[in-house]
């Protein structure tokens, strides 16, 4: 069953859809009348509980959405005043750090200047340090030199102060010890003169005495000087022959055999075939031969005697 309503509307029977069916006609009406701006009609008959349900929620909605309002506003006022001050914070250590970072870089600055000073001064002291050291060495060496001159002037002041006693002991006087001197240089004279010939005579009694043997006993070996030693000067590889550093004076004799080596290997046998007074020449004995011969070899007698 219908009834009429306001503007001849019906409405159902069910009063909460009639209250929600004119809510929704009334539309800014109702909003107007929850601010008392605009007066509600008194309706015949109408469903006032319904009604005072829908004003009670939109009020209870109005509220809800300005408490919602304010506590939104509270807390992003609350988060708006953390995040200047945050940032202002961060202004301010921002602005100290800089102004911090400055003050570093001056002090830096400072720094590595006297530490540039401070080097040039070390190298200064260092180059004058290694001056000094070489002074020092130089005047150790002095001072060394100095003593070993005073212990050598020592040594021979001790020595002539010897002689000097010596020739007081002698009871001889400055001619006499002059004239003795003069004596004595003489007769060492002879005696070196009479070395040497000796020294020739003997060489020449042991070529003699080397002859003799070859014609007596051409089978036996020409014995030479045990100590005798020599090196090849040269070699001529055409004829095999070798010329040697040693000759007369040193006990080279006719026929001698000299055994060649190199580095204590044998290389070669060779035999005397001319001697001079200082050099010798030898041919190279066939089947000894076990290198090249070459400059430089070192030569010793193959039979040394045994005197």
């Amino acid at each position: 069953m219908r009834r009429e309503g306001i503007g001849g509307l019906g409405r159902p029977d069910d009063p909460r859809d009639d209250g929600r069916k004119r809510a929704k006609k009334l539309g800014g009406k109702a909003q107007r009348a929850l601010t008392g701006f605009v007066k509600m009609p008194k309706l015949k008959n109408y469903n006032w509980t319904g009604y005072m349900l829908i004003r009670i929620s939109l009020i209870v909605a109005v509220l809800a959405a300005l408490a919602a309002g304010i506590v939104n506003f509270t807390v992003v006022k609350t988060k708006i005043d953390i995040l200047t001050d945050d940032r202002n914070t961060q202004r301010d250590q921002k602005v100290q750090a800089q102004t911090e970072l400055a003050s570093t870089k001056k002090t830096l600055a400072a720094t590595q200047t006297q530490l540039t000073q401070t080097q040039g001064q070390l190298a200064d002291a260092q180059t004058q340090i290694q001056k000094v050291k070489d002074q020092l060495a130089s005047d150790n060496t002095q001072i060394a030199d100095l003593n070993d001159r005073l212990t050598k002037t020592t040594q021979q002041r001790d020595d002539a102060q010897g002689q000097l006693e010596a020739y007081k002991a002698t009871g001889l006087t400055a001619p006499e010890v002059l004239a003795l001197n003069g004596k004595l240089q003489k007769t060492q004279l002879a005696l070196d003169v009479a070395g040497q010939e000796k020294m020739v005579l003997t060489h020449r009694v042991a070529s003699l005495q080397s002859q003799i043997n070859e014609i007596l006993h051409p089978d036996q070996y020409v014995t030479l000087p045990a100590g005798l030693k020599g090196v090849v000067m040269a070699v001529d590889p055409k004829w095999d022959f070798v010329v040697l550093n040693i000759g007369e004076d040193q006990g080279v004799l006719n026929h001698g055999e000299m055994l060649v080596s190199r580095d204590g290997k044998l290389v070669a046998k060779v035999i005397v075939s001319s001697v001079q007074k200082n050099r010798s020449i030898a041919n190279l004995v066939p089947g000894w031969q076990l290198g090249d011969i070459i400059e430089g070899d070192q030569v010793i007698p193959a039979h040394p005697s045994s005197s």
